[in-house]
């Protein structure tokens, strides 16, 4: 009997709370709309309060008002996991409050936006480079600001899923060895241009290692008057991974690619 009066006491209480709701979005009182949006934003009730600032948003424009009904519409989609709609809303309020008090975080939220939209380096990275170009941007025009950092870390993750990206293209290659054409070379073109782009990145060594490889692996199927060489590039490939990864995890694969290399160029 507890039971069943609890959820009784509950169910009252949820269909008074919504036609309590439905009552305030009928209302043409604005004040008491932005007075409970901010309510429901408080809670955590992210749509609700989504709906309320939206629905007063018109009226409030060109006023003082205006700019935090912007703020908080951009929070809630936050709040909502809209990634998309929250950076639009962060987008217009820098756009028309340029210098708002809210403007630092705005420009910062806009590419943390992006960078949470951000996906699976396997598919299409345009968030990805949104990204990295609107943190960029906030770093630049805002060089003291304390979200620096965090900003600087969230542009290095990017930068890896972007090189990560590129190492997948170039392994993709590397696996088709010569079915219908020289695979290998773009491999080690794909490659060879990511560690160009990414110096930094924490995959530098898969990137080199598939250099060394690919390398190897042209040589190895290719015609007579190339193959020595492609045996020599290689052995240089070799020394250029082992000077900058003396005891990298693929040291043993790569003395081995050496070894049977300097075989090859010997005899």
């Amino acid at each position: 009997m507890k039971k069943v009066s609890f959820f009784l006491i509950i169910s009252v209480v949820f269909f008074v709370s919504c036609g309590d709701y439905q009552k305030l979005l009928k209302s043409d009182d604005a004040e008491l709309k932005y007075n409970k949006a901010v309510e429901y934003f408080d809670k955590g009730d992210f749509v609700r309060a989504s709906t309320l600032f939206d629905a007063v948003a018109t009226y409030y424009k060109g006023t003082d008002r205006s700019e935090s009904v912007l703020n908080y519409l951009a929070k809630s989609y936050m709040g909502q996991k809209d990634y998309f709609s929250a950076s639009e809303y962060y987008k217009t309020y820098v756009k028309t409050y340029p210098k708002g008090k809210y403007v630092v975080d705005a420009k910062y939220m806009i590419g943390y936006c992006y960078y949470l939209d951000s996906p699976d380096p396997r598919l299409d990275q345009t968030a990805t480079h949104d990204a990295i170009n609107a943190l960029n941007e906030f770093v630049e025009v805002y060089p003291e600001s304390d979200k620096v950092p965090e900003a600087n870390k969230l542009l290095d993750e990017l930068n890896d899923k972007l090189a990560y990206k590129a190492y997948l293209n170039a392994q993709l290659y590397f696996n088709l060895g010569n079915y219908l054409g020289n695979n290998y070379l773009s491999a080690v073109i794909t490659a060879q241009n990511a560690l160009k782009k990414y110096p930094s990145t924490k995959y530098r060594e898969d990137l080199s290692f598939l250099i060394l490889n690919a390398k190897y692996q042209q040589a190895v199927q290719s015609v007579d008057e190339l193959k020595m060489d492609r045996y020599r590039a290689t052995i240089d490939e070799y020394y250029n991974y082992i000077n900058e990864f003396p005891t990298g995890k693929y040291r043993k694969q790569a003395d081995k690619i050496f070894n049977e290399s300097k075989k090859i160029v010997k005899e």
